[in-house]
């Protein structure tokens, strides 16, 4: 008799595999890790009257990864957007602010080019809309 995994289970693994083969953030600038698209929206939301976060289109993209990353734009990145759940991607540090005058653990601004790996695209984006000390 055949078994077959059902595909609740198998998505449940599926997703749980990707996030534990996923790679911490790069440190330093100029080296990359790999990771996996955990979800794709727009930069801006609102709650709907039953309290439900509604994307809003066209106020730019955003993307987050298995790994805890997130990369957001006030444009609307056409790579961003075809990339899909779970999609392998590779992540690379090329930018970060000097953030001494900011408050300490603030560190938003760095920058990441980003190239899916199953699409071929690539983008360059922040991880923050504000860098450090910023609003």
């Amino acid at each position: 008799m055949k078994q077959f995994l059902h595909p609740v289970i198998a998505m449940v693994f599926l997703a749980w595999s990707n996030a534990s083969l996923a790679d911490p953030l790069p440190q330093k600038v100029g080296t990359c890790t790999q990771t996996f698209v955990k979800e794709v929206s727009y930069r801006l939301a609102s709650l709907d009257d039953n309290g439900v976060l509604i994307p809003t289109p066209g106020s730019g993209s955003a993307i987050s990864f298995t790994n805890g990353g997130y990369q957001v734009s006030y444009n609307s990145v056409a790579a961003i957007h075809a990339s899909r759940q779970d999609d392998p991607v590779r992540v690379c540090l090329t930018f970060i602010p000097d953030c001494s005058h900011a408050r300490a653990g603030d560190k938003r601004g760095r920058v990441y080019l980003t190239t899916n790996l199953r699409t071929g695209s690539s983008w360059k984006r922040p991880d923050s809309s504000h860098q450090c000390g910023g609003a």
